[in-house]
């Protein structure tokens, strides 16, 4: 990857941050996104490579041209693109306010597809590239207490396979990652069923991959060319087989694990998906 030119959105933290530090390493040249200006300036510090800090808000959808414009005149072409800024969830749908689902489909979901659609054309015209879509163990089966999250990240699934395959034949890869549990702030800022931040985490994230681990197995992914990438351990990397292989098992273990008090656990941040 020497000399390519990757744009990591989410950099500011997590697996965008372990992404932009293992593309550096491998000689990438990085533009760093997200809305913490100090956070990205202290991850480019980290990287021994060319950055372009270039903050912007993900839903402010009219300024993205620009934003898009500025980002491939940096180098004057963008090989790689990370889709990777996300909020999540921790609450039942019969409790959640709808302002819940508007904020996380606008950043989750219609963030990164009109971000993508603004460089599309670009990268295709340019020859192709990469682009790695994170979406989630929960954008691949319906998890308690992510209703709104696991709407959005079924939707990154499907979007990213489609622009693969209308594209791939032109030169453009696409990787979907879904990741569990990585030891991340995503239980911490996820939102309540009113909308306000969680403040806490579970303790599947807090015993999850380490994001670097998580970043290694993205990267070989792309070195080996892979469509889809699961991350995920245990009992998390089962819900990924069964929604495909058993799906009616994986209702019954989803719906089991609410009776079982799951809900009630989750929100003192103590559950586990074991």
């Amino acid at each position: 990857m020497k000399d390519q030119i990757w744009w990591v959105t989410g950099a500011s933290s997590g697996i965008g941050a372990a992404l932009a530090k293992a593309l550096a390493t491998r000689g990438a040249k990085l533009i760093l996104s997200g809305r913490n200006v100090a956070a990205l300036e202290a991850v480019a510090a980290e990287c021994a490579t060319e950055t372009l800090v270039l903050p912007f808000e993900a839903t402010d959808y009219a300024a993205l041209p620009a934003i898009a414009k500025q980002a491939w005149a940096w180098q004057g072409r963008v090989d790689g693109l990370v889709n990777n800024a996300g909020i999540s969830q921790r609450s039942l749908a019969i409790e959640t306010d709808f302002s819940v689902y508007e904020r996380i489909v606008a950043v989750d979901l219609l963030a990164p597809i009109a971000l993508t659609q603004q460089l599309l054309p670009r990268m295709v015209g340019a020859g192709g590239g990469q682009i790695i879509a994170i979406s989630s163990v929960a954008g691949i089966a319906g998890v308690p207490l992510r209703s709104a999250y696991s709407a959005a990240k079924h939707g990154i699934i499907g979007y990213h396979d489609a622009v693969r395959a209308e594209n791939e034949h032109l030169g453009l890869k696409v990787l979907v990652v879904a990741p569990g549990s990585v030891r991340t702030n995503v239980s911490r800022n996820a939102l309540n069923a009113d909308g306000s931040v969680r403040g806490t985490s579970d303790a599947a994230i807090e015993n999850g991959l380490s994001p670097d681990d998580a970043a290694a197995q993205m990267l070989a992914a792309v070195d080996a060319g892979t469509r889809e990438l699961i991350v995920a351990e245990g009992a998390e990397a089962a819900i990924a087989g069964l929604r495909r292989g058993d799906p009616d098992a994986l209702f019954d273990r989803m719906s089991a694990m609410v009776q079982a008090g799951y809900a009630a656990q989750m929100k003192a941040g103590r559950a586990t998906l074991t």
